[in-house]
């Protein structure tokens, strides 16, 4: 595997992400990206969670209106590909949590590279070839019902999840994502394969115990909710810890021994029609400021400095001081492959 982070203990994870100081954008650079006027966003992450960001960019940098279109994982990929056929770009950045669609992206040329002003304050993990950052640090882990499960009965490793999904009173009632209809959901997958050694011994066990797929996160907490299942794992967290607060009946788990997480991700398009803008927004997105904002809606920082709810630190504290960032690198690319992708689907349909 290519730089995984299998090995690296807490210590080394938190070093790699310790706040360096950072160039803040000149008048020069301020002025340009004012010329301009507006930024467009291609994005998979809901306005409700990315308001506040918006908010805090236009606070510090009024006269620059935002285009906010939530196209989804798939959609923002695919309408990169198709503007740059057509020679019409018409977004400037792209933003969302399918790490391996943005990685593609970039390795098919269809990024920019910037170098931006906040690199020197983030983990070494979190950027791809000066083209793709991380923006958050998502661990993934367990929606359960409260009143359908206790705490003792919730899987804490992954031999218990599997003991869990394969035990007959829980056929039918354990959801997870389905990777064919998920962007998000067919990466978590992926790099469960990469980093443990027992993936298709879960999948065996989910898919021949009845175990339900959903394409959304929203779409298992409400079957989670309703009590249709019990339980749904590699469910984001971020969403996870949010829901638990609002709802006494949901509860959240996150494994002992491994806890993988993801990060939404942001790029600047080749050709955008903005890029003094579009810099000016992704280095926002990046500093403190711009980080603080997004951990205010429970996007946990992929900085260490930030104090506003959880970063790098802190969440990794929560789930047990054994996160995994998946990180941004050319092993996001392998199962980009149509070949791999279309083997992996079938092994996944025929894994019963």
């Amino acid at each position: 595997m290519q730089q995984t982070l299998k090995n690296l203990g807490l210590a080394a994870l938190l070093a790699l992400g310790t706040a360096s100081p950072t160039l803040a954008a000149t008048a020069e650079q301020i002025a340009a990206a004012k010329a301009e006027g507006a930024v467009s966003i291609y994005t998979a992450t809901d306005i409700a969670q990315g308001q506040a960001l918006v908010d805090a960019f236009k606070a510090k940098y009024p006269g620059i209106t935002i285009n906010y279109n939530d196209v989804g994982t798939n959609g923002a990929y695919n309408r990169v590909i198709s503007e740059a056929a057509a020679g019409q770009v018409g977004g400037d950045i792209v933003w969302t949590s399918a790490m391996d669609l943005t990685v593609k992206l970039a390795a098919d040329g269809y990024l920019a590279t910037y170098v931006s002003t906040e690199k020197p304050s983030l983990p070494a993990w979190s950027d791809y070839k000066n083209m793709v950052y991380a923006t958050s640090v998502e661990p993934i882990g367990i929606l359960y019902n409260k009143n359908a499960l206790k705490p003792d009965q919730v899987p804490k490793t992954r031999a218990d999840l599997i003991a869990f999904v394969a035990n007959p009173a829980m056929a039918g009632k354990v959801a997870s994502f389905d990777p064919e209809k998920s962007g998000v959901g067919f990466m978590i997958d992926v790099n469960d394969l990469q980093q443990t050694d027992n993936f298709w011994d879960l999948a065996k066990a989910f898919r021949a115990g009845g175990g339900k797929t959903y394409s959304a996160s929203g779409a298992m907490k409400e079957t989670v909710m309703s009590g249709e299942n019990v339980l749904a794992f590699n469910i984001i967290g971020s969403y996870a810890l949010a829901w638990a607060k609002e709802n006494d009946s949901l509860g959240v788990a996150f494994g002992t021994d491994y806890t993988a997480a993801l990060s939404r991700v942001a790029a600047i398009i080749k050709g955008a029609p903005h890029p003094e803008a579009a810099k000016l927004f992704l280095d926002f997105m990046l500093s403190k400021d711009g980080q603080t904002a997004l951990a205010s809606v429970g996007l946990p920082s992929v900085r260490t400095d930030v104090d506003s709810g959880y970063n790098l630190t802190t969440i990794s504290a929560v789930v047990g001081g054994n996160l995994k960032p998946i990180a941004l690198d050319d092993s996001l690319l392998e199962y980009m492959e149509p070949a791999k992708r279309v083997k992996f689907l079938k092994m996944w349909a025929d894994s019963k």
